[in-house]
């Protein structure tokens, strides 16, 4: 349906009700690209090989709290590291491992990235969190409803957009973070009761 009438892609979201909490959609029939969550290389490497064309962080939506963010983009990196130092008899051994196809999880290896764009969402709230995730090697950041919650979301979104053009940029990072309004209120994703938590969603 969201296909037929346009959308420019389609997030197969661990935040919205799942209709299916064992099976992701397969995604190699619709020409429409999906951008799919992960917190480890080998849920990533999964929706791949199930058709994802872009993989973002799944961080805990809605907190503004962006060290779940942190935490996924680390390991996913970590991982990649580890498996570009393996030889194909430890691929193969590690495919099985993290229930992933043994030839993606080798180009991963040997791109030392993952063959997609990686985003990063989830607590995303302020320039200075969207730095830093492109700073851990996000090819871009997925800006949540969590902003509507701030003071002047609009003026924030903005500043969003030129952290990730400037991040590297810690002089221009500060002054764009200058006179953004009242930040959402975080929630502090460690104090969450597990039930209550998003990004376990999936597999």
């Amino acid at each position: 349906i969201l296909e037929a009438i346009g959308v420019d892609y389609i997030d197969e979201s661990e935040v919205l009700t799942p209709a299916d909490h064992a099976h992701h959609v397969e995604k190699h029939p619709f020409t429409v690209p999906f951008v799919c969550g992960c917190r480890n290389l080998g849920e990533a490497l999964r929706r791949i090989s199930e058709g994802a064309a872009m993989i973002r962080t799944k961080g805990e939506a809605g907190t503004g709290d962006v060290v779940e963010a942190v935490r996924h983009m680390r390991t996913v990196n970590a991982e990649i590291a580890h498996a570009s130092r393996m030889s194909d008899t430890e691929l193969r051994v590690l495919a099985k491992e993290i229930a992933a196809p043994f030839d993606l999880l080798k180009e991963t290896a040997k791109l030392g990235r993952l063959p997609v764009v990686n985003f990063a969402a989830g607590g995303v709230a302020t320039p200075a969190d969207a730095a830093l995730m492109m700073q851990l090697g996000c090819d871009g950041v997925f800006v949540g409803s969590g902003i509507f919650k701030s003071g002047d979301a609009a003026k924030r979104a903005r500043a969003i957009v030129q952290a990730v053009t400037h991040f590297k940029d810690a002089k221009k990072l500060a002054e764009i973070s200058e006179d953004l309004g009242e930040a959402m209120v975080g929630i502090n994703v460690e104090k969450m009761p597990e039930a209550d938590k998003l990004a376990g969603r999936g597999w």
